[in-house]
């Protein structure tokens, strides 16, 4: 398994614009083959700062069952609207 770890700014004052994106967004990620898991969570002190975290099978299920399909172009095309910059997308694993 591999956490997906995405920091997300938003444009100032576009939060709830970006919030009801990913609501209506979220089951193009959701369908993928390979997810886990799947929450967005909200900076308390940084309002405009959201980290998206998703389990996935492997990096590879995320590159092939989610990035490489047309649901990946329908994601970025709603969300990517209220981005103040390119999100930082990094994997992760569990340290036994």
């Amino acid at each position: 398994m591999v956490l997906e770890v995405a920091e997300i700014n938003v444009v100032p004052g576009r939060e709830a614009d970006f919030t009801e994106a990913y609501r209506r967004a979220r089951g193009l990620v959701a369908a993928s083959p390979g997810l886990r898991s799947m929450r967005m969570t909200r900076g308390v002190e940084s309002p405009s700062r959201f980290v998206l975290l998703i389990e996935w099978d492997s990096v590879e299920a995320h590159d092939q069952g989610f990035r490489r399909t047309d649901r990946f172009g329908a994601w970025r095309e709603a969300l990517g609207p209220h981005f103040a910059e390119a999100p930082r997308v990094e994997h992760f694993e569990d340290v036994e």
